[in-house]
């Protein structure tokens, strides 16, 4: 009778337990936020081209009229140049770094999942995700540097409802970054601010609008771009992978760069380029 006794006791705790368990998932009201759901991919603005840029109405690197600074309007200028002699220039991901802020909201197809505490924006290649806090804290006294930033969000409510996610990211930020292939730079001193506002499209839910201000000691003034991506209709859509040190043939030697040959051999980037520095390595007798 006790053992009998004894497993009625565990019986009404677990359903107790269980009761509370489903009384927290009740408590998120999933038809208080917006239908994010789904796979969203960039909008390509028809006459611009398909390279990535911040400012996806404009053509990268020099046609974004970024608003720089004199000293990183010639960090550019010399990213293209060293470029255009088959070096890397400014542009980190090139090495497989990954993008970080803002570059990491123009490439790859994400998803977002929303819960009341936190937002998660899911990401492909080497960045890999986004965390933007709506939990009503406040900013640590210190964040720990990462490429994609430290995000505090909170959610903007129209009629009984959540329409837009307002958030903030601030660094230190992981770098060198830049926006975009040409090496369009940010600020070495990684000190960014990004001001994001989430919300769908009022002609087309399918839309997703994220409009980023970047607040950056290499800009004169906040630069503003409205970046759209378009969900897939496809409810059950093919998540692809894409991880840049997989068939890149840049190798970096110090600060130069030089070219994997199909047959594996190392060969220079750039006309007239030293070879590598092999002080360590025992040299062979000729």
């Amino acid at each position: 009778m006790w053992h009998r006794s004894s497993n009625g006791a565990v019986t009404v705790a677990l359903a107790a337990a269980l009761t509370m368990m489903v009384g927290g998932v009740q408590a998120f009201d999933d038809a208080k936020y917006p239908n994010w759901k789904g796979q969203w991919s960039r909008v390509i603005v028809p006459g611009v081209g398909g390279q990535g840029a911040f400012d996806p109405t404009r053509p990268w690197g020099p046609g974004q009229q970024a608003p720089l600074t004199p000293e990183y309007q010639k960090v550019l200028e010399d990213s293209m140049a060293d470029q255009a002699k088959g070096g890397l220039g400014n542009y980190p991901t090139a090495h497989c770094l990954p993008g970080g802020m803002p570059r990491m909201m123009t490439f790859s197809t994400h998803e977002y999942v929303i819960t009341p505490d936190t937002t998660y924006i899911l990401l492909g290649g080497e960045d890999h995700f986004r965390r933007i806090f709506t939990d009503g804290r406040d900013w640590p006294q210190e964040i720990e540097p990462t490429f994609a930033g430290y995000s505090i969000g909170r959610w903007i409510d129209q009629d009984g409802r959540y329409t837009t996610l307002e958030a903030e990211t601030r660094g230190p930020f992981k770098g060198p970054r830049a926006y975009d292939a040409t090496g369009l730079p940010l600020h070495f001193d990684n000190q960014s601010i990004f001001k994001e506002r989430f919300f769908l499209d009022q002609a087309d839910p399918n839309i997703l609008h994220d409009v980023i201000t970047v607040i950056d000691h290499a800009l004169t003034r906040p630069w503003t771009a409205d970046k759209r991506y378009r969900r897939n209709p496809d409810l059950r859509a093919q998540w692809p992978e894409t991880y840049c040190n997989e068939g890149n043939a840049n190798i970096v030697v110090g600060k130069e760069n030089y070219f994997l040959s199909g047959d594996g051999f190392l060969m220079p980037a750039k006309k007239n380029q030293a070879p590598p520095d092999l002080r360590y390595f025992k040299q062979t007798q000729k």
